[in-house]
């Protein structure tokens, strides 16, 4: 039989491990009937501890009332249990304890005799005790000690139950919490528009077109195969997909053009230790990294033609081998893949025809810029929106911005009005910071010593604070990746170094 890693089966059984107390309930219930058919009894109850509190949370047999299942008790007025909670044990209890004792746990919810059957079975893990389990039968005839430890081992597999349900719940909250969480920190760093809202936005009736054809094909696993120039968003375009997908996973990127062909093989399905020289250590891949979620292969049209062949046999049927081993592994993946070329045309010289055919079950060209001008002005607002908030362009800027053929697409627009934005070309509309200029007869300053004074002044006005509120990012209205990267190269050092420089300077006042 050959040996698979079936990681599809992990989602599930992540999926049942996020429990609802409903599920943990029903196996304690099953578990208790599954014991009478052991140990006879008209109720059994698995009570917790909260506190010095016992609360029943499941009863079974013919006496488990609502008033039983709604039933609890003070330790403080049942020593006796204390101490088996306490000790460890089962323990059978008998005519005197109930008549002479504490008596019996269910006195005022059920009418037993003193001499009736009953039990108790400590259920603890690790030392803490996490409940109990009653036993009881009207009869009056005592529970011997073999059934009592049988009873204790029984408790032993009713505590694991427990704990399980425990963890369980515990990591649907965690992963409740990573979800929002993520979510969260998405709305900081990409701000409040999603990919998906992203190309809503769109006034062209060719991109509402492709919008719709995906949003139409998100929630079926079949492939899409994104076409269109350089520049013109697949990738915002993949992500959008993976948003109306619903997908739990991850979106994996890989562009295939970035990697030489020697590489692409285990960035895709990972490694072995020692499968070839330099793998000091096992690497999942790309397609187990993005179990449960969508994979996108941008450049795909790049993957060499040796390696394709078993791409494909990943794409349908979700299994491969990673480089050095011949353990299969099947995963639950969506493939989203893109490409700038005509895919159709290579088939046969760099590209298999059985391939393409697989990717492009779902087929999705977004158009170049130049095709959708009504865009333009919705791109610089997102722009503005979540990269430059309070910064304005006059009507004349704006119209020199759709007047341009834009060869790169969105992504040279979006270069453009980075760069524009960082070294103040936008005209005199754009709010600036004054840049202290040399005397009208002196040489004029280069561009980047320009900058670099300009970058300067914020940091000096700042206090030397670089990100958050009242950074110099935000004075400049740039990303603070964006500062930090020209900061940089312009040898101006890091925020630490900035804060120390510029924090004590005149102009500058401490945040």
């Amino acid at each position: 039989m050959p040996d698979i890693l079936d990681l599809t089966r992990d989602l599930a059984s992540m999926r049942e491990l996020s429990a609802r107390p409903g599920d943990v309930d029903r196996l304690l219930d099953e578990a208790l009937s599954a014991f009478r058919g052991i140990v006879p009894f008209d109720l059994a109850t698995i009570m917790e501890l909260h506190g010095d509190a016992l609360e029943v949370r499941v009863a079974s047999g013919e006496l488990a009332s609502s008033k039983v299942r709604q039933h609890s008790l003070q330790l403080t007025d049942f020593p006796s249990i204390r101490a088996v909670l306490e000790r460890g044990g089962a323990r059978a209890f008998h005519e005197h304890d109930h008549a002479d004792g504490d008596g019996d746990p269910f006195d005022g919810v059920l009418d037993f005799d003193h001499g009736h059957a009953c039990m108790v079975v400590p259920l603890r893990s690790g030392g803490d005790a996490l409940g109990l389990m009653t036993v009881d039968r009207s009869v009056c005839q005592p529970y011997d000690a073999d059934v009592v430890a049988l009873a204790n081992v029984f408790g032993q597999l009713l505590a694991m139950a427990l704990v399980y349900g425990e963890q369980s719940g515990r990591l649907d909250r965690m992963a409740r919490q990573l979800t929002e969480q993520n979510r969260l920190l998405r709305e900081r760093v990409e701000g409040p528009a999603t990919a998906g809202g992203l190309l809503e936005r769109s006034r062209s009736p060719a991109m509402r077109n492709a919008v719709l054809v995906g949003k139409q094909v998100a929630r079926a696993p079949v492939p899409v195969l994104i076409t269109g120039e350089t520049g013109t968003g697949k990738e915002v375009f993949a992500r959008a997909v993976h948003e109306w997908s619903l997908r739990t996973g991850p979106l994996v990127s890989i562009n295939c053009a970035a990697l030489p062909a020697t590489l692409i093989e285990s960035e895709l399905f990972g490694h072995v230790k020692g499968a070839f020289s330099g793998a000091h250590a096992d690497r999942i891949g790309r397609f187990r990294a993005a179990n449960g979620g969508t994979l996108f292969l941008d450049e795909v049209g790049e993957i060499p033609m040796e390696l394709q062949a078993k791409l494909l046999r990943a794409v349908e049927e979700g299994c491969f081998e990673p480089v050095g081993s011949d353990r299969t592994v099947r995963v639950d993946v969506r493939i989203v893949a893109a490409t700038n070329v005509d895919l159709e045309t290579a088939i046969g010289t760099s590209f298999r025809e059985d391939l393409y055919y697989r990717l492009a079950v779902v087929p999705v060209r977004l158009p170049p810029l130049r095709a959708r001008p009504e865009d333009i002005d919705v791109i610089v607002d997102g722009f503005i929106a979540q990269q430059a908030p309070g910064l304005l362009l006059s009507t004349a800027e704006r119209a020199e911005l759709r007047g341009r053929d834009w060869p790169g697409n969105v992504r040279q627009l979006l270069h453009v009005l980075e760069r524009r934005q960082l070294l103040g070309e936008l005209g005199p509309t754009m709010t600036r910071i004054p840049v202290r200029r040399p005397e009208p007869e002196g040489p004029l300053p280069t561009l980047v010593e320009a900058e670099k004074a300009h970058i300067e002044a914020a940091l000096r006005r700042c206090a030397g604070k670089v990100y958050g509120e009242g950074g110099a990012a935000q004075l400049l209205a740039i990303p603070p990746s964006t500062l930090k990267s020209r900061m940089q190269k312009l040898g101006l050092g890091g925020a630490r170094e900035a804060r120390r420089r510029y924090a004590a300077q005149p102009g500058g006042t401490r945040a």
